[in-house]
């Protein structure tokens, strides 16, 4: 009775074996074989490079892959082409099956009004920033003359004045015009002939003019000395603070006078 148990426990072990065996046979079968030819894995298509492309582009390099598409979302960013390709889902280069279809997000055609905000008496970096975070864009700076030095005074769209609560299209350029410091302020020309550059240069800050074009020419005069100036100098001269004053510079070489 000892031997016919024991032939009795093989024949279950070898069964249990069998019976394994195919399990995984058919486990390994239906993933690894079955599944991928019913849902075509070797026939996997890889999505396309779109971003930047517009409507027909996209449409075209989807045809050729075999894929549809669909136009899910459509976004303002200012700069890029109207019904150009902002995003896709699936992303570029992922695999996808054949006639799958593609989602994408597009640029709008038209920006979106958003209300400008107040930013009259503002400094020009503060405004900036609040100008971005309404949307728009700085455009830059007109200066006028006006004690209110960087102080925005009044802000413009090409020529066009605005005021604050006006509606302009989202990603618009903003012209701050600001304040220069000087108003209308005036004084007489300095003289600086015969000085040497740096230290005209230096005369000229010190009474808040700013040095406008540099000429040098040959002259007898020192190399480095002021030989000519504009506007020239004299009490009946006024110059307004911050206006250029231009001036001329020995190179030296020139004939010697006696």
């Amino acid at each position: 009775m000892a031997k016919f148990s024991t032939n009795t426990k093989t024949d279950v072990l070898i069964h249990l074996g069998i019976i394994l065996s195919v399990l995984l046979i058919l486990f390994f079968g239906f993933f690894f074989v079955y599944l991928p030819w019913s849902t075509n894995h070797g026939e996997a298509i890889l999505v396309p490079e779109l971003k930047g492309l517009t409507l027909a582009e996209a449409k075209e390099a989807l045809d050729d892959a075999d894929l549809d598409y669909e136009v899910s979302d459509s976004q303002f960013v200012a700069g890029l082409k109207p019904l150009s390709i902002i995003s896709n889902y699936p992303k570029s280069g992922a695999y996808v099956k054949s006639n799958r279809k593609i989602f994408l997000t597009v640029a709008a055609v038209s920006a979106p009004l958003v209300k400008l905000p107040n930013i009259i008496g503002r400094s020009s970096l503060s405004a900036q920033n609040q100008l971005l975070s309404s949307g728009l864009q700085f455009g830059g700076e007109e200066k006028v003359p006006a004690l209110e030095e960087n102080t925005i005074l009044k802000v413009k769209l090409g020529n066009r004045e605005l005021m604050p609560g006006d509606e302009i299209p989202k990603g618009s350029k903003i012209i701050f015009v600001v304040g220069d410091g000087y108003a209308d302020q005036k004084i007489d020309v300095p003289n600086v002939v015969g000085m040497e550059q740096d230290e005209a240069d230096i005369l000229l800050t010190g009474l808040g003019l700013t040095v406008g074009q540099i000429i040098t020419e040959p002259s007898s005069a020192p190399a480095g000395s002021v030989i000519r100036q504009r506007p020239a100098s004299g009490s009946d001269n006024k110059i307004r603070i911050g206006a250029p004053v231009d001036l001329w510079v020995s190179a030296g070489g020139g004939p010697i006078e006696e």
